[in-house]
């Protein structure tokens, strides 16, 4: 009895040592803990972050990262409450248009000290404007994206239209004749839920006529091109060409819609290409083709708007050292080339690699002209209420409870601006 109760001591002391030892060499390997806040939604997948971060960690053992995946929805709240409460995230993804917020309250560190001239030279001058606010530097820009027209080669073809439209005037009239041969009842697919997708296709629409949101910080949008995209919006939507769901849609609704065949027209971000190109994912893989997003006669060639995304380190992190080495190995170009197949690269040279055009030279060639031409959304600190407002309008119009004039002059009042 004694000799086992022995026996147990010394067994329990032996395993407390062999756990202590464990915990002491698995402290070795991880001594820095990060947080990492990303977008369960267009552009890279979450297996491609996974596997990004992981060649990361084996690069950087004494480094973990924890990740966490949120819809692009929720992902400004999440960043913002977690600071809140005074800890939370290490790297946090960003879009665009939050830089002046997340700089006026001080929820992302400006790195511009960190920024090196090789990486002011390399990349693109347009994805710089996705991290800079106030000529300040707030992190690094990781997702480079517009939205361009896909189209159905097959409908087309059928319809008897020899090539993709260059001006929404064109789409519009390419579109009734897709209707009227009975291809499709409603040819054209949008992201038009009450939801910042639907300024990402209204912006787009904004920068084709040639508008503008702000005039010296002043709504401006409710005349000229913003007020004429709005009333193409309208008249898309109530000349049945436009599929009526179009007004709850998001970007992945509008994908879902276009693989399965039932759309001749989308709008949308770089990353559906492939994935519409998937025999296991669409129903119309080989027939997808892609093109900029139209102009309109007179006033522009092509549209674009600016979806860059960024990676950027918050105030609140403990470990922004750990955090910038890991934000510079996700944004660099040997990275970035090897997970070009939903999110195209920040760096100028990438895009005469072999391994990012092979198989999507359509892609790259549309890039090209659409990612030189990105229209900005507007850059203020109170650009969440600005766009509630707008989305807000854009619904009451597009279900006839308010006209196009009457909606934007009541955003431009509740914007805050």
């Amino acid at each position: 009895m004694l000799k086992s109760t022995r026996i147990a001591l010394l067994s329990a002391n032996l395993i407390g040592a062999g756990f202590l030892g464990m915990s002491f060499a698995a402290q070795a390997h991880a001594e820095t803990t990060l947080n990492a806040l990303f977008m369960a939604q267009a552009a890279y997948s979450e297996a491609d972050v996974r596997a990004m971060t992981d060649a990361f960690t084996k690069a950087n053992p004494d480094i973990k990262v924890n990740l966490e995946f949120v819809p692009y929805e929720g992902l400004h709240d999440k960043t913002v409450l977690a600071q809140g409460s005074g800890g939370g995230y290490d790297v946090a993804l960003f879009d665009v248009i939050w830089p002046a917020e997340y700089a006026t309250n001080k929820v992302l560190v400006d790195v511009s000290g960190r920024v090196t001239d090789d990486m002011k030279k390399g990349v693109m001058p347009g994805a710089w404007t996705t991290v800079q606010y106030d000529s300040k530097y707030y992190g690094m820009p990781w997702i480079l994206d517009t939205k361009y027209l896909f189209y159905n080669k097959d409908i087309l073809q059928k319809a008897g239209i020899a090539t993709p439209p260059k001006t929404w005037d064109e789409l519009a009239a390419d579109a009734k004749i897709i209707k009227d041969k009975g291809l499709l009842a409603t040819p054209i697919a949008w992201s038009w839920s009450q939801a910042e997708a639907a300024i990402c296709d209204y912006a787009t629409l904004v920068s084709a006529y040639g508008g503008k949101f702000l005039d010296n910080g002043k709504p401006s949008f409710q005349t000229g091109g913003g007020l004429d995209a709005l009333k193409y919006m309208v008249s898309s939507y109530s000349s049945g060409l436009t599929n009526p769901n179009s007004k709850e849609f998001l970007e992945e609704d509008v994908r879902k819609v276009f693989e399965n065949g039932d759309a001749a027209f989308a709008l949308n971000w770089t990353y559906m290409y492939n994935l519409a190109n998937d025999p296991k994912e669409s129903k119309v893989a080989g027939k997808v083709g892609v093109v900029p997003a139209p102009g309109v006669a007179g006033k522009s060639q092509l549209s674009a708007v600016n979806g860059s995304m960024g990676l950027g380190i918050t105030a609140t992190s403990k470990h922004q050292d750990e955090a910038w080495k890991y934000i510079t190995f996700m944004t660099s170009q040997a990275v970035q080339n090897q997970y070009a197949k939903l999110s195209l690269p920040i760096w100028a040279t990438s895009y005469d690699d072999p391994a990012v055009t092979k198989d999507q030279e359509e892609l790259i060639g549309a890039a090209k002209h659409s990612l030189a031409a990105m229209f900005p959304r507007p850059t203020t600190p109170k650009y969440q209420e600005l766009s509630t407002a707008l989305q807000q309008a854009i619904q009451e119009a597009l279900l006839g409870q308010s006209s196009p004039e009457d909606a934007l002059k009541t955003a431009a009042q509740n914007s805050g601006l």
